[in-house]
């Protein structure tokens, strides 16, 4: 995001360039300065109502926005926008992805290619409708990924390169004479120059052989590239042992980005190492893209740049042409005797040394590639965003780098729910993020295998309720296709599907679906979660150091992950890199104490290299520094014998092993040799989570914390999506500390879906801990915010509320604390101020299950053309609740049903009474009206809604509008795509309840 400029008025940068756009006055805002700055705080002054309920653009969720290159038409864009906006979501980011497509031709690359002028005029289009809606365009940085440029060439400097091995084995004694060996794989299309590295010799030692890997002994390694002459070599191999000639090969990867062409010329991948790749990047855009205009409208409406994955393709090692000096300059040594040990052959070592050695040597080796892709490519691209008034957002993994440090340099580092494998990975990225000061993780969500069209919003809220919980709060939905393109089939252009003649992967969002009906709902779900996650600062309990530090690994923290989390307690992950931050300050015993504010440092043996107890001596330096002021620390292994993570230099294992000796003799330092020591060992160090509970659950947590408020997001969910067995409802207690503010403090329910606050009226307290009940069915999500009385427009006050009852039910209600039960009796609550108070509440009418529903169903076809939909009107009544896919005339049906009953109460119903109506099953999107007042959303994952104020005596008319994905449809519309999925069971299913209850004031 960018920094809100103070103009006159108080209008920001942003708002006054939107509104010079939309007046067609762009001339007036020429001297306006960029600036990129996080969200932060809550808006000005503690919380409001409306800070919770309506949520801005600026924090809403995003779509990945698929564009065929540039065959799109500027009105068509525009609608596009209006369509994004009038749903609820605050943005998009234009891709250019078209898997579906086989026959490229029909996108005319040459004149509608990405870059082309109908591109621009398209990209300017969707700016310009942004503006005037408030939205914010991400872009990404070249056609599909990984990162290219038109017209650079596999075997230019900025091209992306790879280094290919040949071999020739020997037996002692004999002599070599020939051509250098060539290379073991021919080069991709295009690739003309192969350019010799290195041609070595060395002796294979069987003793370090493995399974996939040959053995050789470094002490023979010898260089035999200046015996090369005109391509030939001649050499004879000493007598003893066997031994293996290897040459290095230098030459472009000739990789273009995903399901090209897209572009003419065609483009071609970059060095992600080199400062050219990164100034091949940025030059085109200079001279080929940013126009006048363009500039403007980034002004306007531009969020960020952005790139996905780093999906770099190879026969070999991915490889620029520094990094041998970028080696020699990083470690002191020369890189050529080692890179036996490091050369790969499609994605496969190929020889090692001694076992330890070989894993220094890698380490040495991906630490320096790592320096080179943070410095030349993350920060270069960054940096050049500022320039323009834009961020940088991307996806830093994907390469054996250090991915965490990669998220400190980010503006917005950007995880997925596709190719991460639990939560561990979202909580690498955060603590990137927070160390650096960063607000934004963000993720590419809902994108899953084979769904094309199946894809429930229920599903998604579940795979994102843990994320956030791991630290993401901005959903990047994947996502929404552009509306046509030649070949497409109805219902209309999907990027990924067909994918291989199959359902693909990803949803196509957007007015072609029935839920898009009530997207809104969802987008103010979502909304509201990124503005509590977005909102302070984060805290966590723990900081797990890596000395490795990548992710999209699966790879947690030893105890943290398995027993700790199902406790309460919170982790992130740091690497080396992020302990130089100026953040990586220690105060009243916390790391990042105006940040994450870690309680103490874990330490352990690197998961990445057979656990091995390691760790760099800058780093141990920098851990016993932080000791040394303050901060408990654990350490989990054989430290005492640690050993350097590269290769060491002399003495360097022993002034290593001093820091640590130094650091393992303070008073708040504990070495542990069983992980199932470590809860013990930080309650011996006085450490204890934020959020506690006595027995293990799947509920996870999130804390923010304002000068206000601390906000906790509680989320019954997983580790993982392929966890089993399946999460269970949960219902116990929990208890929240307060480490915001001071003074008089209460607890507030924050309810994503409707976007009320209101006060919880049971609980205790004991100084700075609240604890109170926590229910919650798996993957549902709730928000609680402690602060000070007032709050939210709240009219409670500090008033005394109920520490216990045997009511179903304490709340708040305008004539004060009220009990709800679901029965007739005499109930006790015991009050906060020490009084117990007993309440009789009269009797309740049975639970009522309806017998008879009028059904009328929108039945959506193919029509015309592929974005055109006939919609069939179907009505029927019955007597039984069924999935549509039992019902023999919605058995293929897919669209928008709508279900009516009538509910009869008694006579004497009263204000004192209430309802809850229960639907049961129901899928996917729904919405509910009752006597002509539709409800504000209900939570798609516990489809309860309490009713009681719009019911009255007698009839009583509940409307239930259900909207389903296409698949059902699809299934028959298009069966050699679709053809082999199962009929989904959609509609509203039930068991449908309406529960009443009464209510009594607590007198």
């Amino acid at each position: 995001m960018h920094e809100p400029i103070s103009q006159r008025g108080g209008m920001s940068r942003r708002t006054v360039l939107a509104a010079a756009l939309t007046a067609g006055a762009a001339a007036a805002i020429g001297t306006v300065a960029p600036g990129v700055a996080a969200l932060t705080g809550t808006g000005g002054g503690e919380p409001t109502a409306d800070w919770f309920a309506r949520p801005p653009r600026s924090v809403r969720p995003k779509f990945r926005w698929w564009w065929p290159d540039g065959l799109v038409d500027p009105d068509e864009i525009a609608r596009e926008i209006d369509q994004i906006a009038d749903a609820g979501f605050g943005g998009a980011e234009i891709a250019a992805v078209h898997h579906s497509i086989k026959d490229k031709s029909v996108l005319d690359t040459a004149h509608h290619g990405w870059g082309s002028r109908p591109w621009r005029d398209g990209v300017e289009a969707a700016l310009r409708r942004a503006a005037r809606r408030g939205l914010t365009v991400d872009l990404t940085l070249g056609p599909s990924w990984p990162a290219a440029v038109p017209g650079v060439a596999p075997d230019d400097e900025a091209a992306a390169k790879e280094l290919v091995l040949g071999r020739a084995s020997l037996s002692g004694g004999a002599t070599y004479h020939g051509p250098v060996p060539r290379p073991l794989h021919a080069p991709a299309p295009g690739v003309a120059r192969q350019d010799l590295v290195a041609v070595q010799a060395a002796r294979v030692d069987s003793a370090n052989s493995t399974r996939k890997e040959t053995g050789l002994d470094l002490s023979s390694v010898l260089d035999l590239t200046a015996t090369v002459s005109d391509g030939a070599l001649s050499w004879t191999a000493p007598e003893s042992g066997d031994w293996v000639l290897i040459s290095y090969w230098q030459r472009g990867s000739g990789q273009q980005p995903e399901s090209g062409p897209h572009c003419a010329p065609a483009a071609h991948v970059v060095d992600h190492f080199s400062a050219a790749g990164t100034a091949a990047v940025t030059g085109y855009w200079e001279d080929h893209l940013l126009t006048p205009s363009l500039r403007t409208l980034l002004k306007a409406a531009g969020g960020a740049f952005f790139e996905d994955s780093i999906e770099l393709e190879t026969d070999g090692l991915r490889w620029t042409p520094g990094l041998p000096e970028a080696f020699e300059e990083h470690t002191g040594r020369p890189l050529l005797p080692y890179l036996p040990a490091i050369v790969l052959d499609r994605s496969n070592q190929v020889f090692a040394f001694d076992p330890q050695l070989t894993r220094q040597i890698r380490h040495d080796f991906w630490e320096t590639v790592s320096g080179l892709f943070n410095r030349h490519h993350v920060r270069a691209l960054r940096d050049w965003a500022h320039s323009l008034g834009m961020s940088l957002r991307a996806q830093p993994y994907g390469l054996q780098t250090d991915a965490i440090a990669s998220a400190a340099l980010l503006d917005i580092a950007e995880g997925e729910s596709l190719g991460f494998k639990n939560l561990d990975d979202y909580r690498s990225l955060a603590g990137g993020r927070d160390m650096a000061g960063h607000t934004v993780l963000s993720c590419e969500a809902g994108a899953y295998n084979g769904s094309a069209y199946s894809t429930t919003w229920d599903r998604f809220l579940r795979t994102m309720g843990g994320a956030y919980a791991a630290g993401v709060n901005q959903t990047v939905v994947h996502g929404f296709s552009y509306a046509t393109a030649p070949t497409a089939e109805w219902p209309g252009f999907a990027a990924f599907s067909p994918y291989n003649g199959a359902a693909g992967y990803g949803e196509s969002w957007g007015p072609r679906q029935p839920t898009w009906r009530h997207a809104e709902d969802i987008a103010g779900y979502l909304g509201r979660v990124h503005r509590v996650l977005q909102a302070g600062t984060v805290r966590a309990d723990v900081a797990v150091f890596r000395q490795t530090g990548y992710t999209a690994t699966g790879i947690g923290a030893s105890w943290f992950t398995s027993t700790g989390v199902p406790l309460g307690w919170t982790h992130q992950f740091l690497s080396g890199p992020l302990l130089d931050l100026p953040s990586a300050t220690v105060s009243r015993g916390r790391l990042a104490p105006d940040g994450p504010s870690y309680k103490a440092l874990f330490v352990e043996g690197d998961f990445f290299y057979g656990s091995t107890p390691t760790l760099a001596v800058t780093d141990a330096r920098k851990i016993l520094k932080l000791a040394e002021a303050g901060l408990p620390v654990v350490v989990l292994g054989a430290f005492d014998q640690a050993l350097t993570p590269g290769v060491p230099a002399p003495d360097e294992t022993d002034r290593l092993r001093a820091i640590l000796t130094r650091l393992l003799a303070l008073p708040n330092v504990v070495r542990i040799t069983d992980k199932a020591a470590v809860g013990d060992a930080l309650a011996g160090l006085g450490v204890t989570p934020d959020v506690r509970h006595a027995t293990a659950s799947t509920l996870l947590n999130a804390h923010r914390v304002t000068e206000d408020a601390d906000f906790y997001y509680l989320c019954n969910g997983k580790h993982a999506e392929t966890v089993k067995p399946p999460v269970a409802p949960i219902d116990h207690d929990i208890t929240l500390r307060r480490t915001a503010g001071g003074g008089a403090t209460v607890p507030y329910l924050l309810d994503p879906w409707t976007g009320a606050a209101v006060r919880l009226a049971q609980y205790t307290e004991d100084g700075d801990e609240f604890t109170l009940r926590v229910t919650l069915q798996p993957g549902q999500a709730m928000i609680v915010a402690l602060g000070r009385p007032g709050m939210f427009a709240d009219r409670h006050g500090n008033r005394p509320h109920a520490v216990t009852t045997d009511a179903d039910q304490v709340l708040f209600t305008r004539g004060g604390l009220t009990v709800r039960a679901s029965t007739a009796g005499t109930y006790t609550t015991r009050l906060s101020q020490g009084g117990t108070v007993t309440t009789t509440v009269p009797a309740v009418p049975e639970p009522i299950t309806p017998s008879r529903w009028d059904v009328e169903v929108e039945d959506w076809f193919p029509g015309s053309g592929p974005t055109r939909t006939e919609r069939v009107h179907r009505a029927l009544t019955l007597d039984t609740l069924l999935p549509w896919s039992q019902i023999p005339e919605l058995a293929d049906s897919a669209g928008i049903g709508r279900y009516r009953t009538t509910i009869a109460l008694p006579d004497d119903w009263d204000s004192s009474h209430g309802a809850f109506l229960e639907l049961g099953q129901i899928s996917d999107t729904f919405r509910v009206t009752v006597n002509g007042t539709r409800l504000a959303p209900v939570d798609r994952l516990h489809p309860v809604a309490d009713i009681g104020p719009l019911l009255r005596p007698g009839g009583n008319l509940i409307e239930v509008e259900v909207a389903t994905p296409l698949i059902n449809r699809l299934r028959v519309a298009r069966p050699a795509v679709f053809g082999t999925t199962a009929r989904q069971a959609y509609g509203l299913v039930g068991p449908v309840r309406l529960v009443p209850y009464r209510q009594a004031l607590v007198e």
